[in-house]
């Protein structure tokens, strides 16, 4: 279903967004809230439909249920995953920590918590969206290089490589390596990498950098260059090229 209200003056949508849940009130009051933002909105009841839409829409942004009639959130975003690298914040039930794991574990990129305040989840979504545009306005291929002993990171081009072998990143694990590599040495809170990287102030819960960390350090195999600063933060610890 896409949402117009014509009787609402909204400017030209800067962005699509695709809002997936079975329970009529949160899709009603979501999609109030962003059109009024001005942004294009379609809406899913269930997976197979939301998938569906995705595919064919292409939507910008997603915001998923993990409980949906027909296939579950996860196992949607898994298939997702496979064909698109859209953001997607995935709405979990505030009991249900195992989803929120699984569910960044297999590409979510944020998630929100039920029962939800919409402004939080419209704040966020405009974080995220500023963040997708700054990343489209990146200089040329070659022209903001990182070298270290052991990692490259190209800026704009948006690639990393470990040694001669390229590291393959989500967005999201991308913009973590950078910020932690541009402040080499230094150690970043979670708070911080939360501005730096999502864009928005700290919600309360910081485990969505700790699973992207996590992500991070697997593909850097046994290289150790994310040290963890107990109760503080994280510390990239390469060399400096000679």
């Amino acid at each position: 279903m896409l949402f117009n209200f014509d009787n609402w003056s909204v400017p030209v949508p800067a962005a699509k967004i695709l809002v997936i849940d079975d329970e009529p009130s949160i899709l009603n009051l979501v999609s109030a809230y962003l059109v009024k933002e001005g942004y294009q909105v379609l809406t899913a009841a269930d997976g197979p439909g939301g998938l569906a839409l995705a595919r064919s829409e292409k939507p910008d942004l997603v915001v998923l249920d993990v409980m949906l009639p027909g296939m579950d959130g996860i196992e949607l975003l898994t298939r997702l995953r496979r064909e698109s690298d859209a953001y997607v914040i995935l709405l979990t039930a505030r009991s249900e920590e195992t989803d929120k794991i699984v569910g960044l574990s297999v590409g979510a990129d944020d998630y929100v918590t039920k029962p939800f305040s919409p402004r939080e989840l419209v704040a966020r979504i405009k974080a995220a969206l500023r963040r997708l545009r700054a990343r489209g306005e990146s200089a040329e291929p070659g022209s903001d290089v990182l070298v270290f002993r052991h990692v490259r990171i190209d800026i704009a081009s948006r690639r990393a490589w470990l040694a001669d072998q390229e590291i393959e990143l989500t967005a999201i694990e991308f913009d973590l390596l950078r910020a932690l590599a541009e402040n080499r040495g230094r150690v970043l809170s979670r708070e911080q990498l939360l501005e730096k990287v999502w864009g928005y102030e700290f919600f309360g819960d910081t485990r969505v950098v700790d699973v992207h960390i996590g992500h991070i350090r697997q593909k850097l195999g046994e290289s150790g260059l994310i040290a963890t600063v107990r109760g503080v933060g994280y510390r990239f610890e390469d060399e400096a090229a000679v």
